[in-house]
């Protein structure tokens, strides 16, 4: 499956518990189809001492959602678009598709 959202876009989660957070995109996991988005899907992890964090204990951190719950953010309007591929001046490129602006 082709992915339209890249690392570093900013997405709008459209569905879930976390319905209407905005982040960053941090990281994709391509086989899996989920992303890591700044400030979206929190999760309490308890983690031991180590050398990193020598006082340990709970950490809230990101955890992956499905790309389908997530909908990429309009860079001129800032409401939630699809992506379209075209070619302009011989290069292939992402385009938002409510206002035709290059990604």
């Amino acid at each position: 499956m082709k992915l339209k959202i890249k690392t570093g876009d900013t997405v709008r989660v459209v569905a879930g518990d976390h319905k209407g957070t905005e982040g960053k995109v941090l990281q994709l996991d391509r086989e899996k189809n989920k992303a890591i988005v700044e400030g979206a899907n929190m999760v309490s992890k308890h983690e031991k001492p180590s050398a990193k964090n020598p006082q340990g204990g709970i950490v809230k951190k990101e955890a992956p959602i499905h790309i389908s719950n997530l909908s990429l953010i309009d860079p001129k309007s800032g409401e939630n678009t699809r992506v379209g591929y075209e070619m302009r001046d011989g290069k292939k490129v992402r385009f938002a598709k409510k206002s035709n602006e290059v990604i």
